[in-house]
Parts: structure tokens; sequence; C-alpha cells
């Protein structure tokens, strides 16, 4: 099976599927990741917070980790993602070459303008692919309810989705190493609800079984 999660920063895919990924690659199938843009930022004065050159070396890492066959880096500005056609055709000519299977993406209900844009697009350029799910990849409200209802059991590679968070460190600087307490709490609670240790849980936009 080949695999396609989408992100709009490097960071995304690592905090919503990344155990998802992780066993998938342990089991033989092609995971690739497709990041909408450079990843670099800066706050409201102008300084800079992360460069572009650490997000992706530290995305590099992250990916080396999970067992990401090959990462695919898109050259949008950080926080400047719209949903227009240069973004929906650097999609669909992955999905197309890469002949894909399985997408990941982000939750259309994000508020995050980024992470919204790159789901929209998604659901635009994927919808001939048979599998899409939707992941959550922060904690921030929405006037919309996550509807997840699609499971992963990810007991044996929490500790490779973990290590592939902290390889951001210079988020894990940033945040105080947050990101990691909260999505070790979302597995946990997610794994109690299908009596498993770990599970990351999706809301399903489509799953074609043939």
């Amino acid at each position: 099976m080949n695999i396609l999660a989408i992100g709009a920063h490097f960071d995304d895919v690592e905090l919503g599927c990344g155990g998802s990924l992780a066993k998938y690659a342990k089991q033989g199938h092609d995971v690739y990741v497709y990041v909408a843009t450079d990843s670099g930022f800066t706050n409201y004065n102008k300084e800079t917070i992360r460069s572009n050159e650490t997000a992706l070396a530290e995305a590099r890492a992250a990916m080396k980790l999970i067992g990401v066959k090959e990462m695919i880096c898109g050259k949008f500005n950080t926080l400047a993602v719209e949903f227009v056609d240069d973004l929906n055709v650097e999609i669909l000519r992955i999905v197309e070459e890469k002949e894909i299977d399985l997408v990941f993406t982000h939750w259309t209900g994000d508020i995050h303008h980024d992470h919204l844009a790159v789901a929209r697009a998604s659901l635009h350029s994927c919808r001939h692919v048979p599998k899409l799910l939707m992941y959550r990849s922060n904690w921030y409200h929405s006037t919309l309810d996550f509807r997840g209802n699609f499971y992963i059991d990810i007991t044996n590679c929490w500790e490779l989705k973990k290590k592939a968070i902290q390889a951001h460190e210079s988020e894990m600087a940033r945040t105080g190493a947050k990101w990691i307490s909260f999505f070790h709490n979302e597995a946990e609670n997610a794994g109690q609800r299908i009596g498993v240790r770990y599970a990351e849980v999706y809301e399903v936009v489509k799953w074609l079984q043939l």
C-alpha cells in the first residue's frame, strides 16, 4: 500500500498520525509525507522563532525515525497558505505519481489557517483516493466537533512517535515539551476506548474496502 501523510508544517504529521505512519512503515508499506510550507516563522516583532533550515533538519530526523520513504517539501510560506490551485495541483501530482491508496490529512474543522487550507486542498485533490482519514495536530478549540470514529492501535509505536516529536528540538524548547504530554494523554485515552494501551483516532472521510 502507498500511503501519503499531508501536513501544513514540519511536525504536523508527527503529532497527528506519527504512530500510524510508523506502524505502516514497519509493516512494509511505502509511506510518503508532503509538507506544504518551509515551516520557519517569526513572531509579531519579526524575530525568528524557527528558521526554515532548522525546521527542515529537524523534520528529516523525525521522518527517519518514523520510517518514511520520501518527504516532499512544498515552498509555501508559513502562516500564508491558501486554498488555491497551486496547492491543489501539487498534492494531486503526488497522489498520481505515487499511486496513493491511503491519505492522512488535517481535519477540516481545524481553526489554524494553514491547517484548514491544506485540509480543503487534500479533500479536493484526493477525491479519487479510496481511503482518506483526517487527524488533529493541535489542541485548539473549534466551533466544530471532531468526530473521531476510526482508531489505529499504536501501542508498539508510541515511543517512535514520541521520539519523532522530540526530534523537533526547537519546538520542544519553545513549548516546554507540552506537546508530548498532551498527545500522550490523547493516545492513552483513545487506547482506553478500544481496549489497547495507545491509539490514534481519526475522522473518516472515506474508506473503500476492496
